[in-house]
């Protein structure tokens, strides 16, 4: 459990926030891009029309072995993951974290926006439980 006035992401400082001392935003890449399981996981139904397109290169979407969902994957340079960014209240986050388990872990990563790069989070898993051979 998270010390009080911690951000419950595991993060350093350097990595929850970016240069500007804002929070970074989430990247989502799975079933948290579905408008009904966001509003449903986050207790906000509002999250999805807040949702930026974003692809995060050099990844792989793969299942994580023996469950439905997905991890991401370091992959080829020219490889891309479709997803978006998204800035959740405080309250969404600590929901999201608990749906995502404690399977992944908040990983910084550059994205690519209509905007250019910007920097993010995204739930990943440890690589050896990513299945490689079965992409999502």
């Amino acid at each position: 459990m998270a010390a009080l006035g911690n951000p419950p992401t595991g993060l350093g400082a350097s990595q929850r926030r970016g240069q500007d001392g804002a929070m970074l935003p989430l990247f989502l890449y799975g079933t948290l891009l579905d408008p009904r399981v966001l509003a449903r996981q986050s207790g906000d139904p509002r999250l999805a029309r807040r949702l930026l397109p974003a692809k995060a290169r050099g990844f792989r979407r793969v299942f994580l072995r023996g469950t439905p969902y997905p991890t991401l994957l370091a992959g080829k340079r020219k490889a891309a993951v479709k997803g978006a960014l998204l800035r959740p209240t405080p309250a969404a986050l600590a929901r999201l974290k608990a749906y995502e388990g404690p399977g992944y872990r908040l990983t910084p990563l550059t994205v690519t926006t209509k905007h250019g790069p910007r920097r993010a989070r995204a739930w990943i898993a440890a690589p050896w439980r990513a299945d490689p051979a079965r992409d999502w």
